[in-house]
């Protein structure tokens, strides 16, 4: 067996299609009940994965509630806290946000919510758009693990894992297939 197999044979998925759809589906349901319906509703997905994932949660709002929510997509690469550090040219790609979200409900949307620090970073770009009424969190996978005092208000699924295990969604828009799946340390 090669490395590579080896590797593989260790890796774990969590999540297929059927599940995230199903996730997703229950995350639209549980947003469109929080919020009283959707009228004031904008959602923003965070570049890369949260942008489809947020797609996806306004298709099923608008399949079983008639009506259309307003999708965004953020970029937090120049707000990161490791800036600094972890980059010396961040790659940064389009912020769209296509209404006003002055006074509006904003539910920001990520693939996987670990220490909290990429929302911190969401908060803080957020807010050069205007100052919403409110904003809530949804994550497909919350793995653990929080260095910031942030916890989502939807959870499409509930991972812990260790510190050394990372969690790797994977999406047909930008990978070719929907799957999440639990990587182990080398």
């Amino acid at each position: 067996m090669s490395a590579g197999q080896r590797a593989q044979a260790r890796d774990r998925v969590l999540l297929d299609e059927a599940d995230i759809r199903r996730a997703l589906t229950r995350i639209a349901h549980e947003i469109v009940e929080a919020n009283h319906g959707v009228d004031d509703v904008i959602l923003v997905g965070m570049q890369t994965r949260g942008v489809p994932l947020a797609e996806r949660i306004a298709a099923a709002i608008a399949g079983f509630e008639d009506a259309s929510v307003p999708v965004g997509a953020l970029d937090i690469g120049l707000y990161r806290d490791d800036l600094a550090r972890a980059f010396e040219r961040p790659t940064l790609k389009p912020t769209d946000i296509p209404t006003d979200v002055e006074g509006r409900s904003v539910v920001l949307v990520d693939d996987v919510l670990f220490t909290g620090r990429s929302i911190r970073a969401a908060l803080d770009a957020l807010v050069d758009f205007g100052r919403p009424r409110r904003v809530q969190l949804a994550v497909l996978v919350d793995r653990g693990h929080r260095e910031l005092p942030i916890r989502p208000d939807f959870v499409g699924k509930n991972i812990p894992t260790a510190l050394a295990e990372d969690v790797r969604v994977q999406l047909n828009e930008s990978d070719g297939r929907d799957e999440v799946v639990l990587v182990q340390a080398e």
